[in-house]
């Protein structure tokens, strides 16, 4: 948008910012997040502007208010969890709506292939997986393959792995968004033909009941990934009346923070496949407890609370770069 517009959708709340103190500290820590992100909206598209200056020095007094001492400057990791990458979120959610609906399709075009295809699930999961899968079917044991390794190596091991692939689809949002499509495509036909496999086998129930415990985080998150590629992917293709390098800097730094934001999402869906999933004896009802919470955990704080956050700040929020 140009500065006369983002001055006159913005220019009231920032003067209640400076002449009317926040009634308490939650107030206040939702007024600096909601104003370093007019900040670094200025910094990118009006970088020389007063404009851009005003809220600096309006920033810095809020900053000063909220960490008076260290104790209370801890809290900033904190506000990143609370605010900042929940607002992220909001401000994208049409592009990881369209990121899940591709995923999506790809799990059924995957699913699809396998069903019709005898030798489609080797060629994506490999002769060694199907063949040892195939011989814990046959000795009643369909997921002992999450028993065979050391829980702490396997941890380290799945967790790094899965974070190189989260951050590898984010950043090939550079390619136009070709090269995150295709993490998400290939990602996508894995699974469809991994939940087909097990369904032909007719252990589609205990596959579900242990492979969800961690992958209802695990395939959420590298959806999230995709869709943080996406959104760098846009900043490239639609710089609207921006320069394409600033519209890709400021897209840059939204979707690097949402891939960052699913870092412990990864790390704890690891301990779940390394320590929890193994334990394939466990009652249907504690899976589906965990499945069921982790589902919730994250239509939760990925749809639900940041609509609420930006319902509460709104119009405070500066909406992303407009495109033409």
């Amino acid at each position: 948008m140009r500065e006369a517009l983002f001055l006159r959708q913005n220019q009231a709340r920032w003067q209640q910012y400076e002449t009317q103190p926040a009634a308490n500290p939650d107030e206040l820590a939702t007024r600096f997040v909601a104003l370093t992100d007019d900040l670094a909206y200025a910094q990118t598209f009006y970088p020389d502007s007063p404009t851009t200056a005003y809220l600096n020095a309006l920033a810095g007094k809020l900053h000063q208010a909220i960490y008076k001492n260290k104790a209370e400057a801890r809290g900033r990791f904190g506000q990143f969890w609370a605010l900042e990458l929940p607002l992220v979120v909001g401000r994208h959610h049409a592009v990881l709506a369209w990121a899940l609906a591709f995923f999506a399709l790809c799990t059924a075009l995957g699913a699809l292939s396998a069903a019709y295809d005898d030798t489609f699930v080797r060629s994506i999961l490999g002769d060694g997986y199907v063949n040892q899968t195939l011989e814990n079917i046959r000795k009643g044991d369909p997921m002992a393959i999450y028993k065979s390794q050391d829980s702490t190596s396997m941890f380290l091991q799945i967790t790094f792995n899965n974070i190189r692939v989260a951050l590898l689809t984010f950043a090939m949002g550079i390619t136009l968004g070709l090269g995150t499509g295709y993490m998400l495509f290939y990602n996508g036909l894995m699974l469809g033909a991994f939940q087909q496999f097990f369904y032909e086998q007719h252990v589609l129930k205990a596959s579900v009941l242990t492979i969800w415990i961690h992958g209802t985080l695990e395939i959420s998150s590298i959806v999230l990934a995709g869709g943080a590629g996406f959104v760098m992917a846009r900043g490239l293709l639609f710089p609207g009346t921006y320069s394409r390098a600033e519209s890709f800097r400021y897209a840059a730094r939204e979707g690097g923070k949402l891939a960052t934001g699913l870092v412990p999402i990864f790390v704890l869906a690891g301990f779940l496949e390394s320590f929890v999933t193994r334990h394939t004896e466990m009652p249907v009802a504690a899976s589906l407890a965990i499945i069921g919470g982790s589902g919730a955990f994250i239509f939760w704080y990925f749809v639900w609370y940041p609509r609420q956050l930006r319902r509460r700040i709104s119009p405070g929020i500066t909406s992303e770069p407009t495109r033409s």
